[in-house]
């Protein structure tokens, strides 16, 4: 693995990561004032670059991959199916990317296209037999890999590490809308 952390620690006990730290500071300028802005984004990116290396590394185990695998578990949840371009929004990518995801998991027996029962120009994709034992069988050793990424966060932490990250995902979808109809600042 090519990322190493070597992360230490503030006077208060909360990890920071030196080198991030040292570019941050170069970045931001005299004054500082962003610094912790920064170096909370980039840690956020390094968790998720954390926690897709894990998702990565136990379902490509398996032949499939991360973005596959939550189509999957998304039409794991659905007994009538989804259209593709509702797997789309609530995987936040293209239609055409969902659909070659589709392609790949019907492929593989995993998942098949059905009829819309309420509309007939078009389709639903839903989850096979053979795609829910796949589920069933990769569901125990996710839940030991998730066990050991969030070691030694209490029940509170997590809740507060969710909260966190949402609010972030939050602000970013206000600010894109913002953009969208503004038109970047200069």
């Amino acid at each position: 693995m090519k990322d190493v952390h070597n992360f230490q620690s503030d006077p208060d006990g909360t990890l920071y990561d030196p080198r991030v730290r040292a570019a941050m500071t170069r970045f931001v300028g005299e004054d500082g004032g962003d610094l912790l802005a920064f170096e909370a984004s980039a840690a956020v990116r390094t968790a998720h670059h954390a926690v897709e290396r894990m998702r990565a590394h136990g379902s490509e185990g398996r032949g499939v991959s991360a973005g596959a695998l939550d189509l999957l578990l998304r039409l794991s949840g659905s007994a009538e199916g989804i259209s593709i371009g509702e797997l789309a929004r609530a995987a936040g990518v293209s239609s055409r990317n969902v659909t070659g995801l589709v392609d790949t998991l019907e492929n593989d027996g995993l998942a098949r296209r059905a009829p819309d029962p309420d509309d007939r120009r078009s389709v639903l994709a839903e989850i096979t037999p053979a795609g829910r034992a796949w589920i069933e069988a990769f569901r125990k050793p996710s839940q030991l890999a998730m066990r050991a990424l969030f070691q030694g966060f209490s029940p509170e932490e997590l809740v507060a590490f969710r909260d966190l990250c949402l609010r972030l995902a939050g602000n970013q979808r206000r600010l894109a809308e913002h953009l969208a109809q503004n038109g970047p600042r200069r």
